[in-house]
């Protein structure tokens, strides 16, 4: 029962060592698992980083990635999504190679562990039980030795003894001899099971035991190599992914290299210029003359009737004016309207006028005058507004610079042409199916696509119209740029008043041959300047004070541009008196402001403005 005890006590321990070992290959199979969730967390938080970062299509970050540095950008985010994509095969290939793998064995490490200490655990209950038999045959023959002794001791009594009954002896003889047969016959069969166990002890301790041992000890062998070779194809996977993710890293330098500083800046050149000209220079305007004058009504008048216009603006570079100057500059610019004011109506000019003014003799209109005409033109009106509001341009683009002009006008025929394109493949198509149909009239009704034949060729045709107007836009703005071979200039100017083209411009040269103003009658009918679409403009501005008072004698029809109409004898407000062109400006409330001949009005300047 010893050895028994013994071999019982190690079966305990190989079971428990075993399935410890079960345990640690399962603690590694959650490790590796684990590891792959981190690997596709990881990538998809690298996906979404480099989606997050993607310009949105259709939209002004698209158009930001033709520099070369954002182009950068763009393949940096390209490949971070190839790298994540490399963290994605480390855990497909973890969960393929590892995980699954050492799941299936650990299944069958469990059957095969289950196998060989049932089989164990039957072998030690084999051996117990021969030895349970042999200890039975023992204990048996013991017995029938010691009833056969004590059957041939009590013959011999019988024997011995003169008063027994020579019956009762061959009695007592016949059973001891019967006794002493059984314990021969015990003795054989404990001889016999003797053997058998002898037989049956030595095979289980040479042969059962030590091959269910070497069974056990293969299989925990295997289970050691096992987890070493899913220790090194988990660094092998690792490796087999570095050269890809090598390749991703020599993309993203190789982004970084073609970054180009000079071209990004010339691409920022030829995106914003405008191909404006620069303005010529600025005119001197003499304003000696009026701060000579003495500040009083009898100086006033007499300098009325003496006084001569001082030279005006004389600029070269006529009708060009930079739109973007602030209010307070232009308004310094604003003067009285350009042409001389009409004589009262009781006079026969304005020279028999005692106030009446003489007219000016400078040709050359000032640059108020090309403001207000640059305000009253409607092309102006309109580009300025587009300019200012970013809304709707006009379908010309006249209200973009030249170079910018040119090459919105080169896009849309480009877009044309490819409209085009696609309206003349799908009507070779519809052409083939037509023939095919009139070839084999079971396929299909040939008439049937006449109706959309038709329409394809009306498409075409107001595509091939519109490419022809537009050609046209286009082919006037390269006439007004510079050669495309020069060094492109940039042009101040809102747009050339002198262009003889006479299609939509910003700018119309208003002067007659001679240089004097002159004023269309449609102008009197054209859309003026609503106060919300430029004056929100000049909002922070302060109005000009009174410096006196005025009484109308005539009636005035202010008609001209700058001007307000007055009735005989209304009172109004002098802002700006006479500064020797025949105007006075006057104000009539908040909203209404404007020039009235000096000659139609008598004027009342206060004392504080005289002695200023």
């Amino acid at each position: 029962f010893y050895f028994f005890d013994s071999l019982q006590d190690q079966f305990d321990n190989l079971e428990k060592h075993t399935q410890w070992g079960i345990d640690v290959l399962e603690k590694y199979i959650k490790f590796v698992k684990e590891r792959t969730e981190i690997e596709l967390s990881y990538a998809k938080q690298l996906r979404n980083l480099s989606k997050k970062y993607q310009p949105k299509k259709n939209s002004k970050e698209e158009e930001e990635y033709r520099y070369t540095s954002t182009r950068a950008f763009l393949a940096t985010l390209n490949e971070m999504n190839d790298y994540a994509g490399q963290h994605e095969v480390i855990s497909e290939n973890m969960t393929s190679l590892i995980t699954g793998e050492l799941t299936r064995y650990v299944q069958e490490l469990k059957q095969e562990r289950k196998s060989h200490f049932h089989d164990g655990r039957k072998a030690q209950q084999h051996i117990e039980t021969c030895w349970k038999q042999l200890e039975a045959s023992k204990r048996r023959f013991e017995r029938d030795c010691k009833e056969a002794d004590r059957a041939q001791q009590y013959f011999e009594k019988m024997d011995a003894d003169i008063n027994v009954t020579k019956a009762d002896v061959e009695k007592a003889r016949q059973q001891a001899q019967l006794r002493h047969q059984m314990a021969e016959d015990s003795k054989a069969e404990y001889s016999s099971t003797l053997q058998k166990f002898n037989s049956e002890q030595h095979e289980h301790y040479y042969t059962h035991i030590p091959n269910i041992f070497q069974k056990i000890q293969e299989m925990e062998e295997r289970r050691i190599v096992r987890i070493g070779e899913s220790m090194k194809t988990f660094a092998e996977v690792d490796r087999q992914v570095i050269p890809i993710i090598g390749k991703c890293l020599d993309e993203i330098t190789k982004a970084a290299e073609s970054v180009d500083h000079k071209n990004d800046s010339q691409m920022v050149i030829e995106a914003f210029k405008s191909g404006f000209e620069p303005p010529g220079d600025v005119d001197f305007e003499d304003f000696t003359q009026p701060m000579k004058r003495t500040v009083s009504e009898s100086s006033l008048s007499n300098s009325r009737g003496d006084g001569k216009s001082e030279p005006k603006f004389g600029s070269k570079s006529k009708g060009k004016l930079w739109p973007f100057i602030k209010k307070n500059k232009l308004m310094s610019l604003l003067t009285s309207p350009h042409q001389p004011p009409p004589p009262p109506p009781a006079s026969a000019s304005p020279s028999a006028v005692p106030n009446g003014p003489q007219s000016p003799k400078q040709q050359k209109e000032p640059l108020s005058h090309r403001f207000n005409e640059f305000m009253t033109s409607k092309p102006k009106i309109h580009c300025f507004r587009s300019l200012k509001r970013g809304g709707a341009g006009p379908e010309d683009f006249s209200n973009l610079p030249p170079e910018q002009r040119r090459k919105k006008l080169q896009q849309k025929v480009d877009e044309l042409n490819r409209d085009i394109q696609k309206e003349m493949d799908s009507r070779d198509a519809l052409t083939k199916m037509k023939d095919v149909y009139i070839k084999n009239p079971q396929m299909g009704d040939a008439a049937s696509v006449d109706h959309r034949l038709a329409e394809l060729g009306q498409n075409i045709e107001k595509l091939r119209l519109e490419v022809q107007k537009f050609e046209g836009w286009l082919a006037e703005v390269e006439g007004r740029l510079p050669a495309r071979t020069e060094q492109p200039r940039r042009q101040s100017g809102v747009y050339e008043a002198q262009n003889a083209s006479g299609v939509n411009s910003c700018a119309q040269d208003r002067e007659s041959p001679d240089g004097s103003y002159t004023e269309e009658q449609s102008q009197e009918t054209e859309m003026k300047v609503p106060a919300t679409d430029f004056d929100d403009e000049f909002d922070d501005e302060e109005p000009l004070p009174t410096i006196g008072t005025c009484k109308a004698l005539y009636t005035f029809e202010g008609q001209n541009e700058g001007t307000i109409s007055v009735a005989e004898g209304e009172m109004l407000y002098v802002i700006e008196e006479d500064k020797g062109d025949g105007w006075t400006r006057i104000r009539r409330n908040e909203d209404e402001e404007g020039y009235v001949p000096t000659s139609y009005v008598e004027v009342y300047l206060d004392k504080n403005a005289k002695g200023a």
